[in-house]
């Protein structure tokens, strides 16, 4: 999806809810941060990745307009965040082609990029300092020789003194314990034909990013290239038996009936990890043992300055890092051969709840 989002996906009124609200505050700052870090990271190292400042949380029915109207007032009120405010029926229609939503949000410090591109950015940026990426050398686990940590991979050890696990939901059998908190669900995109500049800015005029907040949501933004990337439909049971291009661009027609002749040149899918509460799982497994996990879908911006934290913890510094890793996490219930089922199940409800 690649949208740079503030906070967290659980919320911060539930993150007052599992912590306190001096915490919450402290994550949401660090969140709004992280949001700063990444246009400092691409302006540094002059990172080609298309980034459009601008994004909409979106209403469908009558009661998720005042969740976002009770959202913009927090913001505002409890936690100082001023450059977010409502959009109306009629000014969202003229930004967005669209009779499905009833109002919005608009907001300028998050925004739209091209995640690969980031993602390539950070690493050659990470290489000029110093850094040596080992491609296709998967971890399969980790040990202590003479008070060093070992990790095993197929081809070889790597020795450290300290280790983060960073592998979401492609961390596997690497670390059980962690796997165990993390479900991955499966989430699509197709990428229509070229609509030309005229036809973009008439779908949305601001080119801001667009999500609406169903519980199980669509996503959709413009490419640079003046494409609509539309994601939407998302897999709890780890399968996709429904056909991803012709569900996902259903999907899209609901939204924007106007594109029925417009052709879906690309599809794709991939994992993203959730924590059973949404929000994320930072902390570690012994002292010189860290991961960062369960970001459940705001990776793009909030990884960044998870990793800012995780140095400031390494290096000694770990307040930051700590105010995350007391967010209390439970493994998803059912254990390994039925939480998929379990989740499955429970999704069911959430989206009878979407349609009511």
């Amino acid at each position: 999806g690649a949208q740079a989002l503030f906070g967290v996906a659980a919320g911060q009124d539930k993150l007052e809810r599992l912590l306190d609200a001096a915490d919450a505050r402290r994550i949401w700052d660090v969140t709004v941060e992280g949001l700063a870090l990444q246009r400092q990271l691409i302006a540094r190292h002059a990172i080609d990745c298309d980034y459009v400042a601008g994004q909409m949380h979106v209403a469908i029915k009558p009661r998720q307009d005042a969740e976002l109207r009770h959202e913009v007032e927090s913001l505002h009120a409890r936690y100082d965040y001023p450059s977010i405010r409502m959009v109306e029926r009629d000014e969202l229609r003229s930004l967005i082609a669209s009779e499905r939503y009833l109002s919005g949000t608009y907001d300028p410090n998050c925004g739209h990029l091209h995640p690969l591109n980031y993602t390539l950015g950070l690493a050659a940026a990470a290489e000029r300092a110093g850094t040596t990426v080992f491609e296709g050398s998967r971890a399969l686990g980790w040990s202590r020789e003479a008070g060093k940590l070992v990790v095993t991979t197929p081809g070889g050890e790597v020795r450290c003194r300290q280790l983060a696990l960073c592998g979401n939901a492609w961390l596997g059998q690497t670390a059980p314990a962690l796997a165990r908190r993390i479900m991955a669900v499966g989430t699509f995109v197709v990428s229509t034909a070229p609509l030309g500049g005229a036809r973009a800015r008439a779908l949305i005029a601001n080119r801001a990013a667009v999500t609406d907040i169903n519980w199980v949501l669509d996503y959709f933004r413009l490419s640079a290239d003046d494409r609509l990337l539309f994601g939407g439909r998302v897999s709890y049971s780890g399968l996709d038996p429904f056909g991803t291009e012709r569900a996902t661009r259903a999907r899209m027609l609901a939204v924007f009936p106007q594109l029925a002749d417009v052709p879906v040149e690309h599809a794709w899918g991939g994992f993203v990890d959730i924590t059973l509460n949404r929000a994320p799982d930072f902390g570690r497994l012994e002292p010189d043992v860290f991961y960062l996990q369960g970001f459940s879908g705001h990776g793009i911006a909030l990884t960044g300055i998870a990793g800012k934290l995780l140095a400031e913890a390494i290096a000694g510094t770990a307040e930051r890092f700590d105010v995350f890793a007391r967010i209390p996490h439970r493994e998803f219930p059912g254990g390994l051969a039925l939480r998929r089922p379990a989740l499955v199940l429970a999704m069911a409800w959430y989206r009878i709840r979407d349609l009511l």
